[in-house]
């Protein structure tokens, strides 16, 4: 698979006037791209390229019926400024669990997988050195058929763009439990990284930022009581010593970090129990003094502890150390950047790619 895929490198590199301390977020774009097509039933012409934009038709199935997916990645660097991936086959695997929801065909795990560490080895320099920095990777996918009708495409663009990014949450974040919209149901998208699933969210969002949070906490369709996840994270909570994490039945994000979260938590002695949480255990918990600690797992933000719950009229505060959480982001951090031993074998270096294909 590596020798398919064709390297083209750009004669103007942006990379000179990166400011790496003064990164805007999800706005600063390497040089190049990776991108592919499916057509004719099968992927084709896997290439990495100057990152250009890209012609579309306004007939677009995407644009009009919602096919299109995505991941989230990171790219790290480690010892000997080797450049680092978390976990790639996950995502693929995850990635292709989508697409199988919204209809839309699979990509090889190995072709992602190489698409992934061969797009990194030629921007490993776009990797900022700072901690808590990272390259983020966004692949993704979206039907291109022109034609306007309700039905499976038959053509789509698997791409892989880069963006350097810093730290996400650089503070604690206040969460607000949305009781009027809701973000998935069984049955639904949930479970897909879906773009749809994420316009969903962007109105409940903007409200909950004007009372004062950062993210929803989502609660489910039907009774708005279960917690599901945050906007952007899976949801974890210390009570009297375990951890408690909503289990993941059809409309809760599988998240990659949660995995891992879940494995260290247990590798440090803690008990973890995937479950139904309602809100009003949170806020009873909170009530007796039994819960102790709270936070948000996710690629953009790695372990994000939360300061406050905001349900009707009621605001759960949580306590001010963050002793167990701290520590399993220190420890996931560490693994990232080879400072820790990988005893899981999550960590994939690659190698860096200097000549023009």
């Amino acid at each position: 698979m590596e020798s398919q895929i064709k390297i083209t490198r750009t004669s103007n590199s942006a990379l000179q006037h990166i400011d790496f301390d003064n990164i805007p977020l999800g706005r600063t774009f390497t040089d190049h791209m990776f991108i592919c097509e499916y057509e004719d039933g099968k992927w084709q012409s896997p290439r990495i390229e100057p990152l250009k934009l890209i012609p579309t038709h306004p007939a677009a199935m995407a644009l009009h019926y919602g096919q299109a997916i995505f991941e989230g990645m990171k790219a790290t660097v480690g010892t000997n400024n080797t450049p680092l991936l978390f976990r790639p086959e996950e995502n693929a695997k995850r990635f292709n669990h989508s697409a199988a929801r919204m209809g839309m065909p699979s990509v090889p795990e190995e072709l992602f997988v190489e698409a992934v560490k061969q797009i990194v080895g030629v921007e490993h320099n776009w990797i900022p050195p700072q901690e808590g920095s990272a390259l983020y990777l966004r692949p993704f996918m979206y039907a291109d058929e022109p034609f306007i009708g309700m039905r499976a495409a038959t053509s789509y663009k698997f791409i892989v763009i880069c963006s350097p990014a810093g730290p996400f949450f650089t503070k604690k974040i206040r969460l607000y439990a949305e009781t009027e919209y809701i973000r998935a149901a069984d049955g639904g998208t949930g479970e897909a990284k879906a773009a749809g699933n994420y316009a969903a969210a962007i109105l409940p969002t903007e409200k909950a930022k004007a009372k004062g949070y950062d993210q929803v906490l989502w609660l489910d369709a039907n009774e708005h009581k279960y917690v599901q996840e945050v906007g952007t994270m899976n949801i974890f909570f210390k009570v009297e010593g375990k951890f408690i994490t909503p289990s993941t039945g059809g409309s809760i994000l599988k998240g990659i970090t949660r995995d891992s979260v879940i494995t260290l938590l247990k590798d440090k002695g803690f008990e973890v129990d995937e479950r139904p949480i309602t809100i009003d255990e949170v806020i009873q918990f909170s009530r007796e003094g039994k819960l102790e600690e709270a936070f948000g797992t996710g690629t953009a933000v790695a372990i994000a502890m939360v300061e406050a719950i905001g349900y009707k009229d009621e605001v759960v505060t949580l306590p001010g150390n963050n002793p167990v959480s701290q520590d399993v982001k220190n420890t996931l951090d560490e693994i990232k950047a080879q400072k820790r031993d990988d005893t899981h074998g999550w960590i994939i270096p690659v190698d860096v790619e200097e000549k023009v294909g």
